[in-house]
């Protein structure tokens, strides 16, 4: 992986689904964020759908989350709009 020029990493829904009560999910994730880590690359979770996820994923370090928690894709004029009024992430 050093040899190529990654610039993130991305924990795929399908372990962020069960993050919070499946321990395989859970260790997947964990060493994803380290080998990001380790490797000084961005780590981006998908998916995240609710509260526990987010939290979970923070507590493991992954500081880029997206996923319906936040909003369901939008066209381009209503992600500036929900940018404009959002100024933060929650939390």
């Amino acid at each position: 992986m050093k040899q190529f020029p990654l610039h993130s990493l991305k924990i795929d829904r399908s372990f962020v689904k069960d993050i919070t009560f499946d321990p395989c999910d859970l260790a997947i994730a964990s060493a994803i964020v380290a080998l990001g880590k380790g490797l000084n690359i961005n780590v981006v979770a998908e998916g995240v759908e609710t509260e526990a996820q987010l939290e979970c994923l923070r507590q493991l370090g992954c500081a880029e989350i997206q996923g319906y928690f936040f909003s369901p894709p939008l066209p381009a004029k209503d992600t500036i709009k929900l940018l404009k009024k959002h100024q933060s992430v929650p939390g």
